[in-house]
């Protein structure tokens, strides 16, 4: 069935995308992509002064309907409408007039599922993806590098429940699933406290799989491609041990999430706990935050704002990228499957930094021609020094996730940035990039 969509993507084989997800598992983890842009792509405020102006037009009642349609793409009754008023530098929040649909399961059905970290980039699209399939879901969050907005539009519903808690410190409940995802993952954000970096991944999983044991819940952490270090073997598999400098800058966080790896199998050899281990790729996606220090991110919000693209090295390392949909999947049919050794996701698509920073510029370019916003000038690549023990080969072996768990990415990172780009230039056109940060983001149409 064809997409109602105005946004319109195919795959890598050329078909439309009209869902993510998969039956697959005795798991059925299938959603409408329609769905999940109407929660991820929403708009969060309207412009209401008929002082204000949008697009250089001035707003009347009328056309301010008409600007909010623009956004919602017929699904206003699912979106909150708060109001910014660019005069004060102020806004209103407002919740929800109606909870997206979500499916009807039977009690034997539906999964209590606890997700840590849940109010951040990857946990809150795998919240949204678990709440439409009807499960009920817990977020566990500091809010260190989380935002509540990323799943305010959920607080309140019957199958969802928001706590501020430090994993940290132990927490009690009763849960079927646990995806254990706390932990800063942006180099700015790990190495801003790296003794609470490493506290988080030891004790933090040192908790969550004692509750685990305590309540026989399945297990899944978010590991990264990070065990891996500066490789040696390329791409990695998974039975590659790693190549990584135990007292450098990023330590704090590989060592981390390699000590957390070796604690979930010691609880799953000595204590049955059932543990899956996800190991990350680079991931973007909407609901990143644009200034979190990750190349992505970093490249776009300096080509929207004209500035040079920052390549630290001489653009030679390689990185590959995966669209948060892809993520999402593959984390799904991990935890449903029965493979419990340490997989890898993500996309096998690879591409130097200086070749990623050319498809940035190119992408930025082709949406501000289109929307009629051509910049005075071409923003540059500039090179500086590269920082410390960053790896300069980067890509998943995806083998053991291509024949246990029949899963490989579908988006292809053209596909997934023209969509991330069109977010944060509605976002900056409309509001400045740094309260994008704070109040979420805005839809505007992408091929």
């Amino acid at each position: 069935m064809p997409s109602t969509s105005p946004v319109k993507v195919l795959d890598k084989s050329g078909q439309e995308i009209v869902s993510v997800g998969f039956d697959r598992f005795g798991f059925n983890s299938e959603v409408p992509i329609d769905a999940l842009r109407s929660l991820y792509l929403r708009s969060h405020y309207v412009v209401t002064s008929t002082s204000d102006k949008v697009d250089g037009d001035s707003l009347d009642p009328d056309a301010e309907e008409q600007q909010h349609a623009k956004f919602t793409k017929g699904l206003s009754a699912y979106q909150s409408k708060s109001i910014f008023y660019p005069e004060d530098n102020s806004i209103s929040y407002t919740t929800l007039a109606r909870f997206p649909p979500v499916k009807l399961l039977a009690p034997s059905q539906r999964k209590r599922v606890l997700v840590t970290g849940g109010a951040g980039f990857v946990g809150s699209h795998l919240v949204d993806r678990l709440m439409l399939l009807g499960h009920d879901v817990t977020v566990l969050d500091n809010f260190f590098t989380g935002s509540r907005t990323t799943v305010s539009h959920w607080v309140g519903h019957p199958n969802f429940e928001l706590v501020r808690h430090d994993v940290v410190e132990p927490f009690m409940i009763e849960c079927d699933q646990i995806y254990h995802l706390a932990c800063p993952a942006s180099p700015p954000h790990y190495q801003f406290n790296p003794v609470k970096t490493v506290k988080t991944s030891f004790m933090g999983t040192l908790n969550m799989l004692g509750l685990a044991k305590r309540t026989k819940a399945r297990f899944l952490i978010s590991s990264t491609s990070e065990v891996y270090g500066d490789p040696e073997v390329h791409p990695q598999p998974e039975d590659y041990w790693g190549h990584v400098n135990p007292i450098g800058d990023r330590a704090c966080y590989d060592e981390g999430k390699r000590v957390a790896e070796t604690l979930t199998y010691g609880y799953q050899r000595q204590d049955g706990v059932d543990v899956r281990v996800a190991r990350i790729f680079n991931t973007y996606g909407p609901r990143m935050n644009p200034y979190d220090g990750r190349v992505v991110s970093n490249f776009i919000v300096q080509a929207l704002k004209g500035e040079d693209l920052t390549v630290y090295g001489d653009g030679t390392q390689t990185r590959s990228f995966q669209y948060i949909h892809d993520l999402i999947d593959g984390l799904i049919c991990l935890m449903n499957s029965d493979e419990s050794r340490p997989v890898n996701i993500g996309n096998g698509d690879e591409f130097t930094i200086g070749e990623f920073a050319e498809l940035v510029r190119e992408i930025v370019e082709k949406v501000q021609s289109e929307a009629g916003d051509r910049p005075s000038r071409r923003v540059q690549i500039i090179y500086k020094t590269l920082p410390n023990d960053d790896p300069q080969k980067r890509r998943p072996d995806t083998s053991r996730a291509k024949e246990s768990l029949k899963w490989q990415p579908r988006w292809t990172v053209r596909m997934g940035l023209e969509e991330m780009v069109s977010i944060l230039a509605q976002s900056q056109k409309v509001l400045s990039l740094t309260f994008y940060v704070r109040i979420g983001t805005v839809i505007t149409g992408c091929r």
